[in-house]
């Protein structure tokens, strides 16, 4: 599979950091792994993993332990909070395949977020650029959680599967909006690396 530039992991030292607030928060609440795990309906692995920073983050588990710890994405992945607008350079945005709030391997690719809000407080919605590279054989494995999504391609075409044997395919310059809480998956098509713009509202 051809990859048009390598795609740099996101670091240790990021990964302890947010395995870091997850176990502070757990704790916070008095929670064991295991009560978070059923709060959140994960597996207890996953928890151990995010909180050793062994596990590369994905967003539907981080969206599902932050609904059960009652704070919002940003919480976990924003080092620094700023009261002021959110503001992202030209420049910064040229940027965006080396700086990484968040990335995964998972069975719809390779896929790296960059937050456009991060530092943003107690937001409602979180915005990201994310690109996605195909990684071989894929499972279509579906996942729902709280809230709603809105994607808007900007390169390449990307599939969302959404509920049972809806497929829809995304090319740039087109745009969809869905539950989330319907299971769903977004992942490349036909082979094609990918860039899209998604705004995830979830609420608390």
């Amino acid at each position: 599979m051809a990859h048009e530039e390598s795609m740099p992991e996101m670091t240790a030292q990021d990964a302890n950091k947010l395995g870091k607030k997850i176990t502070t928060l757990r704790e916070a609440h008095h929670l064991s792994i295991q009560d978070l795990a059923d709060r959140c309906s994960c597996d207890v692995e996953v928890i151990e993993g995010l909180e050793g920073g062994e596990l590369p983050p994905s967003l539907a588990p981080l969206i599902k332990i932050t609904r059960a710890l009652g704070v919002r994405l940003g919480t976990l992945m924003d080092d620094d909070e700023s009261y002021g607008p959110a503001y992202i350079s030209s420049e910064q945005m040229e940027e965006v395949t080396r700086l990484k709030s968040l990335q995964t391997c998972s069975d719809a690719g390779d896929l790296s977020y960059f937050s456009l809000a991060a530092g943003r407080p107690s937001r409602h919605m979180d915005p990201f650029i994310i690109t996605v590279t195909p990684s071989g054989e894929m499972d279509h494995e579906l996942v729902g959680h709280e809230g709603e999504e809105w994607l808007f391609g900007m390169e390449g075409c990307i599939e969302i599967e959404y509920g049972q044997g809806n497929v829809y395919v995304l090319h740039p310059g087109e745009s969809i909006y869905y539950d989330s809480i319907v299971p769903h998956q977004v992942r490349a098509h036909d082979g094609q690396n990918a860039k899209f713009l998604a705004v995830v509202y979830t609420p608390l």
